[in-house]
């Protein structure tokens, strides 16, 4: 180790099983990397405060020091690394300069590596070094290595045609079967994060025009990541636009699905690369206030939490700024996961989604309509073989995680599948519909329903601007549902509707999973929503 150096603990990234180096990184390159810095601790997710703060004060109790920034301003700017921005509130700085200058402050094998998915990327292996000055000030620093921790659906063509037979459910079939409180989110802001894809306009006119709903304004937001239109789009190479459509069509689906429920809300849809860089600048953004202030968060992105390309610095790191936002009394509402119960990981065990299963998020799982159209019933979302593949498949994620310990306020019970697990964070919270019958939506001026987790985290987050829009202060929601109500009963439990029925076993690995049954349940949590009873019990 070089001796003006010190080893940064958590930072480490192993070897992709899928890629390979295929050269070095050109060392005039330009390289931004965002670095967290240290702060005052901050209440853990069973003591956190009664009423939310402002961001004055969250600024001033828990925000990083300027001396600190300073300090590390005027290290890195020996190597020839400028400081772009300071989030003191986020605790956060991002820099920037060359290759060369990075591989030397953080002592980093940069290089370009390559795998089908995700084509030639800048990556590095092993661990990370920081110069010794900094050492104890700066706990991690993102943005070197950009391979992709950021997944959601990408089969939604062929879940549409697998239910095409059934009709799939509008605006004004949700708000009836949820209950919805009255309104449309008049003047609430809400904001959704997306790490690929673009928002095509012209199909959020053609969805509100179809049902006869105003069209709510969207705003997008560029954080590090371009906000693509169709017609930008159209205009990539062939391979790089085909991605980008298919991701498209979960971000449209995002906003439609908050549009339909929310024509009086100011839609925020803010696009971020899908690193882990990526997911702390875009929560930093929102942490700060810039240029939304809203009351809920919309994420339908995710990633197994104990996949190898998560280091555990990130994990750390995207928990903490999520904490800030439930200090701030916003919800982040995301999605649990389209996998069951393997969440894309054979190794015969069960998994859960990350940050779904953070002590500091909403996680929402998802249910689907059986039985005959004119009386269905509503159970657990399972499709063989309760995982998702080329021709179809997929089931609600959920589960006990194996890194997050249960929060005090999450006072349920279910015992971990994994042999010798801790008793971690439960999740999900709650459910609303991913599978059959599907979303009506619109793609590319054409029908296309569509589903999945992905779809029922925003429907969730529409609900909770409706109930902010109707006079409740927005509150991070999660441990208030698993208090008593006037009726002694849980209030998630009386704000909703028990689903009983279905599992969420992925096959053929881990081949177990968890199952629904009366009450709390690691597959619909305490279930489906009665939007009216929850309100009136907030």
């Amino acid at each position: 180790m070089n001796a003006k150096h010190v080893l940064l603990k958590g930072n480490d990234r192993p070897k992709q099983a899928d890629a390979h180096r295929i050269s070095n990184v050109d060392p005039a390159s330009h390289v931004e990397v965002t670095l967290s810095l240290r702060g005052p601790a901050v209440p853990d997710a069973s003591a956190l405060p009664a009423k939310p703060l402002s961001r004055d004060l969250l600024a001033s109790s828990y925000g990083a020091k300027q001396a600190d920034a300073d300090k590390v301003a005027a290290t890195l700017s020996q190597y020839g690394i400028k400081v772009e921005e300071v989030s003191l509130i986020a605790r956060s700085m991002r820099v920037s300069g060359t290759a060369d200058a990075m591989q030397k402050a953080f002592q980093a094998n940069l290089g370009i590596y390559h795998n089908a998915k995700q084509g030639d990327f800048r990556g590095r292996e092993g661990k990370l070094q920081i110069p010794a000055d900094l050492d104890g000030i700066v706990t991690g620093v993102f943005g070197l290595d950009e391979r992709r921790v950021a997944h959601r659906k990408t089969q939604a063509t062929a879940a549409a045609a697998h239910h095409k037979a059934a009709k799939p459910l509008a605006p004004a079939d949700f708000e009836a079967r949820y209950n919805f409180p009255p309104g449309t989110a008049q003047s609430q802001q809400i904001a959704i994060a997306e790490f690929d894809g673009g928002y095509f306009d012209a199909d959020l006119q053609a969805f509100c025009a179809k049902y006869n709903r105003p069209v709510p304004q969207v705003t997008t937001v560029s954080v590090g990541a371009p906000a693509y239109t169709l017609q930008q789009i159209q205009q990539l190479p062939k391979q790089q636009r085909q991605q980008e459509l298919e991701s498209s069509i979960e971000v449209n689906m995002d906003v439609q699905v908050i549009a339909g429920l929310c024509s009086g809300a100011h839609i925020f849809v803010y696009f971020a690369p899908f690193t882990q860089k990526g997911w702390v600048d875009l929560i930093n953004q929102i942490i700060g206030g810039t240029p939304a202030t809203p009351v809920v968060l919309s994420v339908s992105w995710g990633l197994a939490e104990d996949d190898p390309d998560w280091s555990s610095s990130a994990v750390t790191e995207i928990n903490a700024r999520l904490q800030s936002l439930a200090m701030l009394g916003i919800t982040a509402c995301i999605s649990a996961g389209d996998d069951g119960s393997g969440d894309q990981i054979d190794d015969g065990k069960c998994h859960v989604d990350f940050p779904s299963c953070s002590p500091f998020v909403l996680s929402v799982g998802g249910t689907m309509l059986a039985g005959s159209a004119a009386s269905p019933t509503e159970e657990v979302w399972w499709e063989s073989p309760g995982r998702r593949t080329n021709t179809g498949g997929g089931a609600t994620g959920g589960g006990v995680s194996v890194l997050f310990n249960r929060p005090a306020w999450q006072t349920v019970k279910v015992a971990s599948l994994n042999q010798g697990s801790i008793d971690g964070r439960i999740i999900p919270d709650i459910a609303a519909l991913a599978g059959p019958p599907l979303y009506d939506l619109i793609f590319m001026g054409k029908d296309f329903p569509n589903g999945g987790t992905s779809a029922s985290a925003p429907l969730w987050a529409a609900l909770i601007a409706r109930i902010c829009a109707n006079g409740k202060a927005a509150r991070f929601l999660p441990p208030l549902l698993y208090q008593n109500g006037a009726n002694g009963s849980p209030v998630g439990q009386s704000g909703s509707v028990d689903i009983t029925t279905g599992n969420n076993t992925s096959s053929p690995q881990p081949g177990v999973g968890y199952k629904a049954g009366p009450g709390f349940d690691a597959v619909s949590g305490w279930g489906v929503p009665d939007g009216q009873k929850l309100l009136a019990l907030l």
